[in-house]
């Protein structure tokens, strides 16, 4: 065999690897992929997640090192889901008035808490900010699928290289990270109850929003209002982390 030939032979050989390699992992993609889509509107679609999870797995392939204390599986996972919300964030599909609302919305929610020292209830919340439950609850519908990219979605590069493995961050940055998710667990245990559990079935169980309103025996709006408004008390108590 020449040296041309021997070349050609070990292209192939890698190319059919890499092939092998993706078609092992392409249920991790799919299933990643479907997960997110039940929490996303209708403007996104589950073929484009699963074509920018691809090029995450890709990218997971070409980066991984076994030393860095992680499954090949769970760094891929970080790598594609990473890909997938980077498109979602290229894409900009929420207009700057809902992340406006939003923001105002957990303003509210402290500024009442402060006041009442207690959980801020729902009308309390639309008194404050001069609007009805209705309209107040209209907000919490608007904005809850941007919390997709809010308090448990961390840019996946950091997470993947630093976060993960823990190796490249200062002592200062590990500890202030342990402080933020001590703080964040800690918030999230003194939710009211309903809100507490909404959160349990979605990021722990990973129910999306209709499971959960079939297990609360609710409807699906009302889980999305209640998963939003959970979201933006712990960002007015979480206030000094973010």
């Amino acid at each position: 065999m020449t040296g041309a030939n021997a070349y050609t032979s070990i292209q192939k050989q890698a190319v059919q690897r890499v092939e092998m390699d993706l078609e092992q992992y392409l249920p991790l993609v799919k299933r990643i992929a479907y997960h997110l889509k039940g929490r996303l509107p209708d403007s996104v679609f589950v073929e484009d997640l699963i074509q920018s999870g691809i090029i995450g797995l890709i990218e997971a392939m070409q980066k991984f090192s076994p030393d860095q204390g992680a499954s090949f599986e769970t760094y891929a996972g970080i790598r594609i889901r990473g890909a997938m919300l980077d498109e979602i964030r290229k894409g900009d599909w929420t207009p700057r008035s809902v992340h406006r609302k939003s923001r105002e919305v957990s303003e509210a929610i402290s500024r009442v808490e402060a006041r009442n020292g207690r959980e801020a209830k729902d009308d309390e919340i639309a008194m404050e900010m001069g609007i009805s439950v209705m309209e107040y609850h209209a907000i919490l519908q608007d904005t809850n699928s941007a919390q997709l990219l809010s308090i448990d979605e961390p840019d996946h590069e950091e997470l993947a290289e630093e976060r993960m493995v823990g190796s490249l961050m200062t002592p200062f940055a590990e500890l202030a990270e342990n402080g933020f998710q001590e703080a964040l667990a800690r918030e999230i245990m003194a939710l009211p109850e309903k809100e507490k559990l909404v959160m349990a079935l979605y990021y722990d169980e990973e129910l999306n929003l209709k499971e959960i309103g079939e297990v609360l025996d609710v409807s699906e709006s009302r889980v999305s209002q209640i998963h939003s408004q959970a979201i933006k008390r712990l960002r007015s108590r979480l206030a000094d982390w973010m």
